[in-house]
């Protein structure tokens, strides 16, 4: 009997064209217009019910600094109310053209990345929320950062519709682009410095400085580059540094489980995930020491796991990122998806985005927890939008690489000839989403207010010093 493999490999595929004309059809279930309609439900669920009961699941020491992160302004509330906006993205029109979403895409949520061949790339570097769904959501979610973002910089509304364009525009061209380009190029097509720097060439001298120092400080954080900063020598050996409340070593026992149990189940189920090579190489290092770190902004109070390892000597260092998986903020909205574990969604979700993620990206479990380990540093480096990092100079030309990104990102998890054909060549896309995120940006600042107010109240917990 034939398999299913085997009929599905050599049945019929559709033409480029006919793949563009099927996403043209998709408008005429959601047309591209109605893409900028936001109005708030009469039953929404309140922003503080939502991070409420997010807080049920944390580690609660961790959950004021969660909301202290957030209160800094309305873009770090934004950053941190994935599940706030999940929620209210629902109740909007929505093209059904599945990709692997990121799930939490915003501006900061871009940066650098090696790949396996230690090839520096630019793309989307945070993926614990991610799902297969439409592929609005994370544009959707971008551009609304975006507009926020600008407002954070000081700039009035013409200037965030600028950058809106630039992220949609840009998301339209690379996504018309990759629709003719053969499957396994585009399975190759990466935003690598070539690319990067041809993409500079045409910008200010600002932005090629800027993009120099970003790649350069990459390049910098590699297992080496952390020792120092996060250890020192002890009589014992090379240690992680204790820094309470944001790096600590916890108590021996968690739940009632010790350390070294949940250690022993987790690495075990961990190695499984990896590939013969990887595992082998895993296992030439030791575990030497272990803390506890608080990460991000939305992720604070999720266990996070700093793991410091040795191959040969202290000369010799690895550190590998242990982190809890819960659920993702989309999974009640797109809930047609089965993974053996929070882990495997993640990593899996992360090696269809990324293509060819961390060489030590694998996922586990223990009673107490799904989870994913992937390397502390290796060539990794964020961004930020702010005064002292990409600025209102530097802003719209790395707009473009957002949506460049993110188009990459889709293109690769997704059919990009469905996807350039519902998006189109014109700024009809480009049109809706501005006017979306200028109508979701009010909402954000309102709901900021709300939080606030509730921190004020003592309905929301917030720690003192959010350092």
């Amino acid at each position: 009997m034939t398999s299913e493999l085997y009929k599905s490999l050599t049945s019929k595929r559709p033409s480029i064209r006919e793949r563009l004309d099927h996403g043209k059809s998709i408008r005429k279930l959601a047309n591209r217009s109605s893409l900028a309609e936001f109005t708030i439900k009469a039953k929404r669920q309140t922003p503080i019910d939502i991070l409420l009961e997010q807080a049920k699941t944390r580690i609660p020491e961790y959950v004021p600094i969660r909301h202290a992160r957030m209160a800094a302004n309305p873009f770090a509330f934004f950053r941190g109310g994935a599940g706030i906006m999940a929620t209210d993205l629902a109740t909007t029109p929505s093209p059904p053209i599945t990709v692997q979403l990121c799930g939490d895409m915003h501006v900061s949520n871009f940066g650098f990345f090696s790949t396996t061949e230690r090839q520096l790339v630019f793309g989307i570097n945070d993926f614990d929320e991610t799902l297969p769904g439409h592929f609005d959501w994370d544009l959707k979610r971008l551009i609304a950062s975006a507009m926020i973002a600008s407002q954070m910089l000081g700039q009035d509304q013409a200037y965030g519709e600028m950058i809106v364009r630039n992220i949609s525009s840009t998301y339209r061209r690379y996504m018309n682009e990759y629709a003719h380009t053969p499957f396994i190029d585009l399975a190759r097509a990466y935003l690598d410095e070539g690319r990067l720097s041809k993409h500079a060439a045409y910008t200010i001298p600002a932005v090629q400085k800027m993009l120099s120092k970003l790649v350069n400080k990459a390049k910098s954080n590699t297992n080496w580059g952390v020792v120092g900063k996060l250890t020192e020598k002890t009589p014992l050996g090379v240690r992680l540094i204790n820094q309470p409340p944001l790096i600590e070593h916890p108590k021996i026992s968690i739940h009632g489980h010790k350390i070294t149990e949940l250690n022993d189940a987790g690495f075990n189920s961990y190695a499984q995930s990896l590939s013969a090579d990887r595992k082998q190489l895993l296992m030439r290092y030791k575990l030497v020491d272990w803390a506890r770190k608080v990460v991000g902004v939305g992720s604070v109070g999720t266990a996070c796991w700093v793991l410091y390892m040795e191959g040969t000597s202290e000369n010799d260092p690895l550190f590998l990122q242990s982190k809890q998986a819960q659920p993702s903020v989309l999974a009640p909205f797109f809930p047609e998806h089965t993974y053996s574990s929070q882990g495997e969604r993640v990593v899996l979700g992360q090696r269809l985005i990324q293509g060819a993620p961390d060489a030590f990206l694998g996922f586990g479990q223990t009673r107490e927890m799904d989870f994913y380990i992937r390397q502390l540093r290796d060539m990794k480096g964020g961004i930020s939008i702010s005064a002292d990092d990409i600025g209102v100079d530097e802003f719209p030309p790395f707009a473009k690489l957002f949506g460049w990104a993110l188009a990459n990102a889709h293109a690769r998890s997704g059919d990009p000839a469905v996807l350039a054909g519902y998006c189109g060549r014109g700024e009809a896309l480009d049109d809706a989403l501005v006017a979306f995120s200028i109508a979701y940006s009010k909402q954000n600042a309102a709901d900021y207010d709300t939080f606030l107010h509730a921190i004020k109240t003592g309905k929301i917990t917030c720690a003192k010093d959010n350092n």
